[in-house]
């Protein structure tokens, strides 16, 4: 190796680390990260063409002389080696790992554009001495990429993960004097040992009744079926309170234990469940086997200098999903699986040969429905993963699964007769009321010692909160912070526990996942799916006869249906009028979606054109990668963030007040703000309630319009407010 030619120079200015030995090492990585799907020459290929751009005299003079010398581009050298050889996603990879995917442009492209097309026309400064130190593997690319530019594009951003994480890794080795403290964590084996231990083992004895007897049923199909199957994609349905978050832990590690699969990554639709269900994962496998990957992680929320060791280790493995139990949201993984930003894309590759469990699969967002299923089959396809849709209100996503794994077999049910199990488990009873005054409502929710009503709107729900007695009652909305949030619902579970008043009046965040048990409920008319969860909340724990646990299902008078809920009420109808007294079972939540999607349209499944874009290309540009991560966003409401000084947010608050920024005061911040929607946002602002900062957030100055019980307050007054 010519030490002549150097990639990396340490901080203190001491060591240095050749550009033949960087390569190589990278290499060595991504050829082991790629072979995870059988592309282990391609990986290598990647990871010897990245930097060759370094060999040149230009760079090697800005590497010695950064104050004296302009920046150099290293990455096109490694690109037009890569186009040279027809090894396209290679291309596309090398010349983006670091400033990300670029479309691809048009062939008509000059070399001042960004694109790829583009960039392959520039002048780069001669490397050639590559040549003489690094010798490329025989690699093709696989015939997957020749079956569709989708295809070709989710393979391209799976390389490039490989890549990306692989030149991080070895980056980040050599400039720390070693390898970085990462991994510790136990085997899959290993954890699906434990959890068949927490379950009884094999048998799975069930203590009496009949609901612990069928949660036993599910757990034994579930182990026994995730030892026997093959990878795949299944669904596992289990009525709400049937144990499913245990079972479908039970399934992936057994899965994954028996076919060689390296990680179980649990996707979970909102942040406000993700701590509940770490904490159920943490306490059977162990804090250090299960990493959550979001914003409010206690790990995000340190500096380097003030995390444990723990805290550290967590940190790192949060960069590439390195970790045997991944916890996350939607937002993350779909986004990621979209992106064009190294950050971003870096752990795609942990995503293969892994299991994905995807709990709450009715939640999966219609505007986007066709690109997220398309990507999981992908994943099932050709990457050596298996998918797992866990919910209690199966959405029928056969077809579309049909659409992009023709030739496979149909999404195949992990615990047969759910229908029967739906029948023995029922623990409600819905019953219609139709339209109500919102006085009559309040009068009846007095009436029940313990009650959660669920209504569509916070403002109504502030409102009802208002008219209740004011011992036990409690207003849940996306108007409190998350502090303020946790708070009540630890004070709800510890009075149900009690058996003291309790009322509740909550928006829709109330029914995924949140572990509640009333003795009734209500719920305002809206697709079946909400209702149902909302019915998941009463009886939970079947200590009551079915028929008397009473769901009622209104509409408030006076009040206008969401103009978004629309096409949700015309489906309910019609499975009203197809099932009636049957809304829970598995026929009539199938024929609720199947209606629901018929009646938006196949256009709404990919409202921004995602697999068009992949296809066609977007505006003239063929292979959109830049583009299709700027257009998915699955949480695109126009939003901003309030920041809410109470409790150990004042501090806090008080920081950024006085100029002071940080990723970790951010994600502290995160959970004492409340995300307001636009017209919210300059309402308080016109009323001086808001000092405005730099990046489009606000501070609260005016507490008197945030209440700790229903948060921030939506009828304000006039004024005026301040900019800083």
């Amino acid at each position: 190796m010519n030490p002549g030619f150097d990639a990396h120079i340490s901080e203190d200015g001491l060591r240095r680390q050749s550009v033949a030995e960087h390569l190589t090492g990278t290499a060595r990585l991504a050829g082991r990260f790629a072979a995870a799907f059988g592309e282990e020459a391609l990986g290598r290929t990647a990871g010897l063409l990245h930097d060759i751009g370094k060999y040149s005299q230009a760079f090697q003079a800005r590497i010695h002389d950064p104050e004296h010398s302009s920046r150099v581009d290293h990455s096109t050298a490694g690109a037009k080696a890569a186009w040279a050889q027809k090894l396209v996603p290679l291309a596309f990879a090398v010349a983006g790992h670091h400033a990300g995917l670029a479309d691809g442009g048009s062939f008509s492209d000059t070399g001042d554009a960004s694109t790829l097309f583009g960039r392959l026309k520039r002048p780069v400064p001669p490397c050639e001495a590559w040549r003489q130190e690094i010798t490329l593997p025989p690699a093709q690319l696989p015939a997957l990429c020749q079956k569709s530019s989708f295809d070709m594009m989710f393979f391209t951003r799976m390389l490039y993960s490989c890549l990306v994480d692989a030149d991080y890794l070895d980056t980040e080795a050599f400039m720390q004097g070693g390898e970085p403290p990462r991994g510790g964590q136990e085997s899959v084996l290993a954890l699906a040992e434990k959890v068949r231990a927490r379950g009884g083992g094999g048998g799975v004895a069930a203590p009496p009744g009949l609901l612990n007897e069928k949660r036993s049923q599910v757990l034994r199909a579930c182990i026994q079926h995730g030892a026997a199957w093959e990878r795949g994609a299944y669904t596992l349905t289990v009525p709400t309170g049937g144990g499913k978050t245990f079972d479908s832990l039970a399934f992936a590690l057994e899965h994954a234990a028996q076919n060689g699969l390296e990680r179980v990554i649990y996707v979970i639709p909102y942040t406000t469940i993700i701590d509940q269900t770490v904490e159920v994962f943490s306490d059977i496998l162990g804090p250090e086997n299960v990493l959550a990957h979001h914003s409010g992680a206690d790990y995000q929320l340190l500096e380097r200098s003030e995390m444990s060791p723990a805290e550290y280790r967590r940190a790192l493995a949060a960069e590439n999903w390195d970790a045997p139990v991944v916890v996350t949201t939607a937002v993350q993984f779909f986004e990621s699986l979209y992106a064009a930003r190294s950050s971003r894309c870096r752990k795609l590759h942990n995503l293969a040969n892994s299991v994905l469990v995807f709990d709450e699969a009715q939640t999966l967002p219609v505007p986007y429905l066709r690109p997220c299923v398309a990507a999981i089959a992908q994943l099932v396809q050709n990457y050596r993963a298996t998918a797992v849709l866990c919910t209690a209100t199966q959405p029928a996503l056969d077809p579309l699964f049909e659409e992009f794994l023709p030739g496979s077999a149909p999404l195949r049910e992990i615990c047969p007769g759910a229908a029967g199990l739906y029948t023995a488990l029922r623990r409600t009873t819905l019953q219609e009321l139709g339209e109500i005054t919102a006085e009559a409502l309040t009068a009846r929710l007095c009436e029940a010692p313990q009650v959660l009503c669920v209504v569509n709107r916070r403002q109504q729900a502030q409102a009802l909160f208002e008219a209740l007695p004011p011992v036990g009652r409690y207003c849940l909305t996306t108007l409190l912070c998350a502090a303020d949030r946790r708070r009540q619902l630890a004070e709800i579970r510890g009075r149900l526990k009690a058996g003291l008043p309790c009322r509740v009046v909550s928006t829709s965040l109330i029914e995924a996942g949140v572990d509640l048990d009333f003795p009734a409920a209500y719920r305002e008319h809206t697709g079946l799916d909400s209702i149902l969860q909302t019915a998941g909340r009463c009886n939970r724990e079947g200590k009551r006869d079915a028929a008397e646990s009473f769901v009622y299902i209104f509409s408030l008078a006076g009040a206008l249906p969401l103009p978004l809920m629309a096409q949700n009420l015309a489906a309910l109808q019609a499975v009203q009028k197809a099932f009636p007294g049957a809304l829970d079972l598995p026929p009539a939540i199938e024929h609720y979606f199947t209606t629901l999607r018929l009646i938006k349209g196949p256009e709404a499944l990919d409202r921004k054109e995602i697999l068009k874009a992949c296809a066609r290309g977007y505006e003239g540009r063929l292979f959109p990668f830049a583009h299709l991560a700027e257009a998915f966003t699955l949480i695109d409401a126009p939003t901003r963030t309030v920041y809410i000084p109470v409790g150990e947010g004042a501090a806090l608050c008080e920081t950024l007040r006085r100029g002071t920024c940080s990723r970790a005061l951010f994600r502290a911040l995160g959970v004492y703000s409340v995300a307001a929607y636009e017209k919210h946002f300059q309402a308080l602002y016109r009323a001086g309630a808001l000092t405005l900062l730099e990046d489009d957030t606000a501070l609260l100055t005016d507490l008197s319009l945030y209440d700790p019980d229903t948060g921030l307050k939506m009828d304000v007054e006039a004024g005026q407010g301040f900019m800083i």
